[in-house]
């Protein structure tokens, strides 16, 4: 059995990294797979007592699902465009080859996972203008901040310009502090500025009413009504 296994988007970011990176892991004794299109990253996962991900926080949250069915150690190489969870780890993101040493440092680090229907978020799921933007276009994005989106959370109606269901807080820098609090978070944008949102905190909310959303970036379609769970430590 290979020491690790690595899915690497070629995709993700500019992808003029990815001879070296594969050179890299293969010094290491790492085997890789590197993700054609159509390709479905958690189906492309091979066996290994470690399995990573190099690329976007899309890539990452479907690969990440598969280390949590097998209850193997997850590696994070960022490798994306934002890197929202590599950043929020602190790793470098200037430097996914150095990330490839968790494979065998044997340290590791317990954080929360998010769960949507049947799918794993690692940073948040939103519904509204961002969800729009990622599912159609930035003139529709415009549109829709005159047209507020209409959803059902826990029974009550809720309309708001953005809902973003985030795994721990965001600061106003849109960075997270910790990514183990065990908590998440709600928040509900009625306009664009701060004080017209409202945070709610707790483990799980009820959705309803909406099929369009983003999950870590990803444009997906849920059947409602659906639940959003956070699995702390998970």
């Amino acid at each position: 059995m290979p020491k690790g296994f690595l899915i690497v988007n070629p995709r993700s970011g500019t992808g003029e990294e990815t001879p070296a990176l594969v050179a890299a892991a293969a010094e290491l004794g790492i085997e890789t797979h590197v993700l054609s299109p159509g390709d479905d990253p958690a189906a492309c996962v091979g066996e290994a007592d470690v399995v990573g991900a190099a690329g976007g926080d899309g890539t990452l949250g479907a690969v990440a699902s598969v280390a949590l069915e097998r209850g193997v150690p997850f590696v994070c190489v960022p490798f994306g465009t934002r890197n929202h969870f590599a950043r929020d780890l602190g790793l470098d993101l200037d430097d996914p080859i150095a990330a490839l040493a968790a494979f065998s440092s044997g340290v590791s680090r317990v954080v929360d996972v998010g769960h949507v229907g049947d799918r794993v978020f690692l940073n948040n799921v939103s519904i509204g203008a961002y969800a729009t933007l990622v599912h159609r276009s930035a003139l529709q994005v415009v549109r829709s901040l005159h047209r507020p989106e209409r959803v059902v959370i826990d029974g009550a109606p809720v309309v708001a310009r953005v809902v973003l269901f985030a795994n721990n807080a965001y600061r106003l820098d849109g960075t997270r502090e910790q990514l183990d609090s065990g908590e998440l978070h709600l928040y509900v944008a009625h306009g664009l500025l701060k004080r017209s949102w409202n945070e709610r905190v707790g483990l799980r909310f009820a959705v309803d009413g909406v099929r369009e959303v983003a999950i870590d970036g990803e444009a997906e379609h849920v059947e409602p009504p659906f639940e959003v769970r956070l699995d702390p430590g998970g």
